[in-house]
Order: C-alpha cells, then structure tokens, then sequence
C-alpha cells in the first residue's frame, strides 16, 4: 500500500484542496492529519475564540471526510515531530501541504522539508490553497511585491484562475494512525458569547446564501454598519473552511456590481498575504517607518483601556469595540473607525490595537489584521498615510439614523436619531441621566497632536 499524508493547517475543508486531491490520486491510502501545535499556544495566537471556532472546523471536516470513508488524525504537539512519527508509523511516501506565509509558517515548512528528507519522504507544498493568486506570482518591475494595491489589483484580476476542485468521492484512512480526540467548542473558556459557528458545512452554506440573496446590495451598501449586509466570510476565509478561489468564481459567474465588489475585497486578502509574504517582518516592525513617539505613560494606558472596554465617549467607536467583544468579529467600517481613533486621535502604537483585535478576533490573520493596522496607523501601503477618520462624521455618514450605535450602546438607546452619536451636546439634568462617559479628547486636540508628531501641522 502506498500511503500519503495530508497536513491540514488553514484549509480545513473537503471541496477545492489541491493537496487532498493530489494525496487521494497518488496514493492508495490517505492520511488527514492536523496537528495542534503547541508553539501557538506559546505565540499567544490560541485564544478563546479561535481555538472554539476551530473546535467546530475540526468536527464538521472529520464529517466530510467520514462521509468519503475516512476520518481527520488529531494530534497535539510540535508540527514536525508529530508529522514525522506518523510517517514512520505508516510508512508514508510522500506528505501534501498548503503553502504559507507568515515567518512560523515558513519556518514550520523549512523544518518539515529537512526532517523528511533524512526518512526519504517527500514533501510538496501547494500554492493557491490559501490565497486566490499565489504570493509572489504577479510582480511589479523590478521588485519582489506589490506596495500599492491598484496596480495589484489590475495585474491580479488578469490572472487565470485555477479550477475549483470537486470534494473526493472516497478515500481510505491507514487503520493503525492513531488519533487523538477531537476538541469541542464547548471545553473552551471565555468564548464571546455571539461567536459565530465554524466548519466547512456551515461556510458553505453561508456563501450561498449570500450570493443568492444580498449580494447584489453589498456595492452600495457594504459600509452600512447598522444594515450589516457583508459575507462575514472572513473567519471561514481564514480557516480555509471556504477556498477563496471557489467564492471568487462563484461570485464572478453571478456578476453585478455587488460581486465585483466582493472580489475587490478577496483581493485585498491576497494583497496583505503578497505583502507579508516578501516582507514577514512588517507583521510587527513598520512597512514605513514614520518616526512615530507613541504616546506612553498612565494617561495613554488609560486612554487604551477606554478604547478597548468601549468606554471612550464616541458611540461609534464605542459600538464596535463592544460588536468585537460580543462576536469575535467587528463589521469592516468598524474596524477603520476604532483603528483610526486608537492610532491617530488617542496616538497609541497601533501595535497595540492589533494586539487587543488579535486577542477576540476570530478571523485574527497575521497578514490582513496587521497590515490593515499598519494601512490605517499611516505605516503601511495606504497611499495617504495622514488621513484621519472623524467618528462623528463617520458615523453619521454609516451610521445615520443611530440603529447600530443603540444597538451595541443600550445606555444611549433613549437618545433618537443621530442625536445618539453625540451625547455630549446634551446639558444639565437630561446628560446627567445617561450613564455615559465624556469623550477622551477633543476631536480638534487629537488631530492637532497627530499632525504635530507628523510633521505635517
């Protein structure tokens, strides 16, 4: 019997898995192997709410692949230790990974590839498992990756794309890889109580529906914050429970202006993953240093436990820091409004703030969540690194009638119309009675001292 490892990491799914498939045409026997690594624990990374999001991915694609015959391997410890023990014990010939790109995903290949060599294992690692169009496939002149999304984009969008690849009918499990159980949601602590549920089934049956039914609104509404009409694709993206390139050519044979603008925004996922993947470092250095001296001291620890507890007096900003905490997910405008508070008005290391975002997130990617940072802080790709989002302005242009700040801010849901995104106006007896903090500071202070560290006031 020749025998084939596949080694799930973020791609836990049955359909479109270019390694399962290659694994299930070369071998007569297949092993699904995932290994809960340790080292992500000592990261920091395995946090609540992506460890019980990860419960249910694991579950619901041991069912995919017991539908097909077989069975998920779950182990626990270092990656290539627990990898190379199964080879040995089934003999396998060859292992079938997806390729990463963040520094440990690397490292992890690099180790991985060495150890097999020396017990005559074959490692192939695929491209375009993750991503739509690989890291590094598109190039501009001259350079190892894109620093500007547009021309990104007009190169990417001109990419062939692969074909989305069916599930395997069956595939047959070695009867001696042992495995270990598989974890449930429901032994993890300190869950955001809204978190959404995790698994290919369910990221399947969610793309779907939202391209049957509200994509065609998602152009010209997706920065509604109260009409919430985006895919929240995001954490099954990251999990690999739905192949991006199966959402782009299904969003692309739907067409319309919605779809577009869908694919505008996988896009942009693969933008970050080009980025990171030619510059691991920028997951925690500037991409461009601004010669920042972060506010530090009591006031801005201060000033940073308000932002993080929703407690800064700007409803909006307050709303989705709240929206995060409940969900382990913030709705996207959401995310530029609270970054650009924390990193330009309240002048707090964005570090800091993509930390916090990484600790609940359940979508927390290396790539996206700290470059998106880095593009809102002014460090990264954003062509106009000054700009300053003003939440009042924001909020009134997203948020116009108060329906999402009422609804994550209960303690201002008296308040009627967009009177609610400025509670401060309110005098005597009638501000006295909501339970509400002043604001932090002064919209005009902020921008002063931002602009002023900037050089630019």
């Amino acid at each position: 019997m020749t025998v084939s490892v596949v080694l799930y990491t973020s791609d836990l799914r049955v359909h479109d898995h270019p390694p399962l498939r290659a694994a299930v045409e070369g071998a007569q026997e297949v092993v699904p192997l995932f290994v809960r690594d340790l080292a992500v624990d000592r990261a920091g990374f395995a946090v609540p709410n992506r460890l019980a999001f990860l419960a249910d991915c694991l579950a619901d694609l041991d069912r995919g692949l017991r539908d097909r015959g077989g069975r998920l391997v779950v182990r626990e410890g270092d990656t290539v230790s627990e990898v190379r023990a199964l080879v040995r014990q089934t003999d396998a010939d060859e292992v079938h990974m997806a390729a990463g790109v963040t520094a440990f995903a690397r490292t992890r290949e690099a180790r991985l590839r060495e150890a097999l060599e020396e017990d005559g294992c074959r490692l192939y690692v695929h491209d375009g498992v993750v991503t739509v169009v690989p890291p590094g496939d598109v190039l501009p002149h001259g350079r190892d990756h894109f620093a500007v999304f547009t021309p990104y984009r007009k190169r990417w969008s001109a990419e062939p794309l692969r074909t989305a690849l069916p599930a395997p009918g069956a595939l047959r499990v070695p009867s001696g890889a042992r495995s270990e159980r598989i974890p449930r949601r429901s032994t993890v602590a300190g869950v955001s109580p809204g978190l959404a549920v995790g698994g290919e089934s369910e990221g399947r049956k969610l793309l779907g529906s939202w391209l049957a039914d509200q994509v065609d609104t998602y152009e010209e509404r997706h920065d509604d914050l109260a009409g919430d009409v985006t895919s929240r694709l995001s954490p099954h993206l990251h999990f690999g429970t739905v192949s991006a390139t199966e959402a782009v050519h299904r969003a692309r044979r739907r067409g319309g202006a919605g779809a577009d603008a869908f694919v505008r925004q996988v896009c942009w996922r693969d933008f970050h993953h080009q980025v990171l993947a030619a510059r691991p470092e920028a997951a925690h250095t500037d991409y461009r240093p601004r010669q920042d001296r972060w506010r530090r001291g009591a006031e801005a620890e201060e000033d940073l436990a308000a932002w993080r507890e929703g407690r800064t007096g700007y409803p909006v900003v307050d709303a989705a820091m709240r929206q995060l905490a409940h969900e382990g997910w913030m709705h996207n405008r959401g995310r530029l409004i609270t970054a650009s508070f924390l990193a330009k008005t309240l002048y707090i290391d964005w570090r800091e703030g993509a930390r916090h975002f990484l600790s609940l997130l359940v979508d927390g990617d290396v790539a996206n969540n700290q470059l998106n940072w880095q593009w809102v802080a002014g460090t990264g790709t954003d062509t106009r690194p000054q700009r300053v989002l003003n939440p009042v302005r924001q909020a009134r242009r997203y948020d116009p009638d108060g329906s999402y700040v009422r609804r994550w801010v209960p303690e201002l849901a008296a308040l009627d119309g967009p009177a609610v995104h400025e509670p401060w106006r309110l005098t005597g007896s009638v501000r006295a009675s909501f339970d509400y903090p002043d604001p932090v500071v002064e919209l005009s202070e902020g921008l002063t001292r931002f602009r002023q560290a900037r050089g630019t006031a």
